[in-house]
């Protein structure tokens, strides 16, 4: 089975919520597109934060599983999230995840979050501990 095939197989609950579908998987890069509905927004129907950071944060933990040891887990332990543009109800917004450092005890990853047009919604670096 190849990397985007486990990670479309595995039950993500909440990245359900999100509507978060990956559509590339390597241990160097993971991305996903997730559709801007109304319930993942804020005022003025623009992408909520908080919707913003989850789906990053999916992918960071995503990248993560693709680069563990048999039998290891991961939980983020630190997330960093610059917020530079809107991404409007009815966009789809485009993640794409890469590794700063992929240790043994630690790995960070980079996501940025673009529109389908390539502007930029936000940058958001995060830390993996793995368990």
């Amino acid at each position: 089975m190849d990397k985007l095939q486990l990670l479309n197989n595995v039950k993500l609950p909440f990245a359900e919520v999100l509507g978060l579908k990956f559509t590339a998987a390597s241990e160097t890069r993971v991305t996903a597109e997730m559709v801007v509905r109304p319930d993942l927004c804020t005022r003025p129907d623009i992408l909520h934060g908080g919707a913003v950071m989850a789906f990053a944060d999916t992918l960071g933990a995503a990248a993560t599983v693709l680069n563990l040891p048999e039998g290891k887990g991961t939980t983020t332990i630190e997330s960093k999230t610059n917020f530079v543009g809107p991404a409007p109800v009815g966009t789809t917004v485009i993640g794409e995840t890469t590794p700063i450092h992929r240790g043994r005890r630690t790995m960070v990853w980079t996501t940025r979050i673009t529109t389908t047009e390539g502007k930029l919604v936000a940058v958001v670096t995060q830390t993996q501990m793995v368990l």
